[in-house]
């Protein structure tokens, strides 16, 4: 093996990949070997093979953020410092699949970060700015956006600079209006990631790394729209320390092994539907649901 560079995956499609340098000049690469197993924001070490790039070797990583269910498993992307959920008042936001991706990032040890766009459309975003309530008592911010009056970007801009943020949500909340608004040459830098990789007209069917800023210092990573969100890369009993109301109240159960169901002397039942105003570390009933939802739905998957 000649001589290594270092550099940062861009974008995939297949087995193609993007490298950008530390120079900000980019390579396509291919991966050794008939497996790939480099995602978007991975850190890589590669080799010149003629016009080409071969990757030699993928850096540990700091974090990964991915989804699993019976059938498959799908990255997201690695090396993130948060996690932006993008929510909308219309079309209405699922509870469910808010919760499992607020899951999987605790697991992967990566900030979360909830915005709520569509701001111009009253009170449909006063109803969903409501249902929110529960994740901010828990610490998780929550940011008001409207894309439509550019409400609230100077709030979202403060925080995602300086940072690697993956952008998260369902199909019609924005993700692509938000994308442009911050990075205006997203549509430029998308074109030529689709002649490199010769992926054709590209659509967000992949996921794709783009700078906020000429000195390389924010970056916003876009991904698909997802309908599911597999969590089968998790254990029932872990699932608990993974949602922060009900870890608050954890470590008062009579029985080590509680889940938190139906055992007698659980200490976290007895804050479920509780009064924020008079208990702290009251949980939101909608958000105890879901947690048995996903226990049962945890604790029945097959086992390999």
């Amino acid at each position: 093996m000649g001589s290594t560079f270092a550099g940062r995956v861009v974008a995939a499609h297949g087995r193609h990949c993007l490298v950008e340098g530390d120079d900000g000049q980019r390579i396509l690469c291919h991966p050794r070997g008939k497996k790939s197993s480099v995602v978007v924001g991975d850190r890589v070490r590669w080799s010149h093979s003629g016009d080409e790039g071969l990757i030699e070797q993928v850096l540990e990583r700091d974090n990964l953020l991915y989804r699993q269910d019976e059938m498959r498993t799908k990255s997201f992307a690695a090396n993130l410092d948060q996690v932006l959920v993008l929510l909308a008042a219309d079309p209405v936001f699922s509870d469910m699949q808010l919760a499992r991706a607020l899951i999987a990032a605790e697991a992967a040890g990566i900030e979360a970060l909830i915005v709520l766009n569509k701001h111009d459309l009253g009170a449909p975003f006063e109803q969903a700015w409501a249902r929110l309530e529960p994740h901010r008592r828990m610490g998780t911010p929550v940011l008001p956006l409207g894309l439509k009056t550019d409400h609230g970007l100077d709030a979202l801009h403060a925080r995602l600079r300086g940072r690697s943020t993956l952008v998260l949500g369902p199909s019609g909340v924005g993700k692509s209006t938000l994308v442009n608004r911050l990075v205006p040459e997203a549509g430029a830098q998308t074109g030529e990631i689709s002649r490199a990789l010769n992926s054709g007209r590209h659509t967000t069917t992949t996921t794709t790394w783009y700078w906020m800023d000429a000195e390389r210092q924010s970056a916003l990573i876009d991904s698909p729209g997802f309908q599911a969100f597999g969590l089968y890369h998790l254990e029932a009993p872990a699932l608990a320390r993974l949602m922060p109301d009900l870890r608050a109240t954890l470590g008062d159960c009579r029985f080590h092994n509680c889940t938190h169901r139906h055992e007698p002397g659980c200490g976290v039942r007895p804050h479920v539907g509780a009064d924020p105003a008079s208990d702290p570390l009251a949980i939101d009933e909608t958000r105890y649901r879901l947690y048995g939802e996903l226990f049962d739905e945890l604790a029945a998957k097959p086992t390999y």
